[in-house]
């Protein structure tokens, strides 16, 4: 399937009305004529396969057939029933919206980037009835129920307004983090933390704020960065740098931070040290010293991005990148979404004064701050100790599913893929032995109603690599997925 196709296929979030007289093929009849004539469906856009429709809507195919026969006599749809039938390029779908802007041009025309048609497809499915053995969220069951309703029920007595809070976030979680990072032996003081809608929020934050178009980004090979089409939406290009054991390989930057600097360009790095995103690789102590020293040397400012910090199982991780930076070089990326609850939209960044100063400014431009409701909930968690606790549980929790996910992996893989032993995090990131492309896997996995992470999507270029998750699905059912798996190998 096409980039194209992907981007221009419609999605349907309407269903028939089973308790109307009109007939159900009459009603997608009038819905689709509808959405043509107000310029919604634009010629050329690809409805999905019959197929698909039928089970979407719970209804027979030959509901749908008659339908699109319907629709196809008018001249309103045209194309092959099997793969997709389009909207009409020259028939009367013209005449019904010719009063309307040609909505297809301006979304084409917008500087924002599309996901790429993989991307698309999981952030899609991961809403339906799939096992998801790919998706970096927790399991909604590990959400600490209980200590929510405690805090929300003190909350509602102390909480006077909910009103916009100043640029940088709230006060109070401002120096709940302080107080937190100062555990990790990160002095940052509230001043130079800046509250964000997750991280993502933050990246897209300093796409905008710090590089120019032309720039380059530099990141690990592979990497989660290359999944988003933030900072390529800004014209700017990122660039793979090769990865061992134990981490980045930095020096294979030193050229290019000399060609790019030559010519005028500004540059930065982006690192995940701690298991990272996918591979789960765990970056060295001594790595992590000569990489920052390198930085400083260089000038190179980084993002360190620490979402599966807190999420270790044996043995502490190293210091973060931003405990020994005494220069200033390094913007530290944190979140609540990867172990209390992505929903809560709890990221900050923590950096020089003037950086943050500038990324809140940014900010309120862009959405005026982050929920007021969810800081309070963030800071509650964090000042009162109950993060802490709830940490510890979750970490075992973390654990025994990691460990139950490889005894999975050892008795339906083995001799069919490689993996790493993950210390934190995630991920399992694991590569097939054969030449079975991973796209087609995903693709066949589909069918099983198993939703995959292919590798190429963090890569630079394609690969035989799955981004495999134990985070989300219970024992049980990962066991069931990688068993299936196996077998369409």
């Amino acid at each position: 399937m096409s980039k194209n196709n992907v981007i221009n296929r419609i999605n349907i979030d309407w269903s028939p009305d089973r308790n109307s007289p009109v007939p159900i093929y009459d009603q997608i009849v009038k819905y689709v004529c509808s959405k043509v004539s107000q310029g919604e469906w634009t010629v050329g856009m690809r409805l999905p396969a019959q197929r698909e429709m039928a089970e979407l809507w719970s209804i027979n195919r030959s509901t749908v057939v008659t339908a699109m026969e319907e629709l196809t006599s008018y001249g309103i749809v045209e194309g092959s029933f099997g793969s997709g039938t389009r909207i009409a390029g020259n028939t009367w779908s013209i005449l019904m919206s010719e009063k309307g802007p040609d909505w297809g041009s301006y979304i084409k025309a917008g500087a924002f980037q599309a996901n790429i048609p993989t991307i698309q497809v999981i952030n899609k499915l991961e809403f339906r009835d799939y096992i998801r053995l790919g998706t970096g969220e927790p399991d909604p069951r590990l959400f600490p129920r209980e200590m929510m309703e405690d805090i929300l029920h003190e909350l509602a007595g102390d909480i006077t307004s909910l009103n916009y809070l100043e640029p940088l976030g709230l006060p109070k979680l401002r120096q709940a983090l302080s107080d937190h990072l100062a555990k990790e032996g990160i002095d940052v003081s509230p001043s130079c933390i800046v509250i964000t809608s997750g991280s993502l929020q933050a990246l897209q934050l300093i796409s905008m704020c710090m590089l120019k178009k032309g720039s380059r980004v530099f990141a690990e090979a592979p990497t989660y960065l290359k999944s988003l089409q933030i900072f390529q939406s800004a014209g700017m290009e990122i660039k793979g740098v090769p990865m061992d054991e134990e981490g980045i390989k930095y020096r294979f930057l030193e050229k290019q931070i000399r060609g790019m600097s030559s010519r005028g360009y500004e540059h930065l790095l982006y690192t995940i040290p701690t298991f990272q995103n996918p591979t789960g690789i765990l970056m060295s102590e001594k790595r992590r010293q000569e990489l920052l020293e390198f930085c400083k040397h260089y000038r190179l400012p980084v993002i360190e991005d620490t979402a599966y910090h807190e999420i270790w199982f044996d043995d502490k991780p190293p210091a973060a990148l931003k405990a020994k930076d005494k220069s200033g070089v390094v913007l530290y990326l944190g979140t609540l979404s990867k172990s209390l609850a992505p929903g809560l939209r709890i990221g900050w960044v923590a950096g020089p004064e003037s950086v943050v100063q500038r990324l809140g400014d940014a900010k309120m431009q862009v959405d005026y701050g982050a929920s007021s409701l969810s800081q309070w909930v963030a800071a509650r968690f964090l000042e009162t100790g109950l993060y802490d606790r709830y940490l510890e549980d979750y970490r075992k929790e973390m654990k025994r599913r990691r460990d139950s996910a490889l005894n999975a992996m050892e008795k339906y893989m083995k001799g069919k893929a490689q993996w790493r032993t993950p210390k934190g995090g995630f991920y399992i990131w694991t590569t097939l032995n054969s030449n079975i492309s991973a796209e087609g896997l995903f693709k066949k996995a589909l069918e099983e109603k198993i939703l995959l992470n292919p590798g190429s999507v963090y890569d630079f270029s394609t690969n035989r690599s799955l981004r495999i998750s134990y985070a989300y699905e219970n024992s049980e059912t990962f066991e069931k997925a990688i068993k299936k798996i196996s077998e369409l190998l």
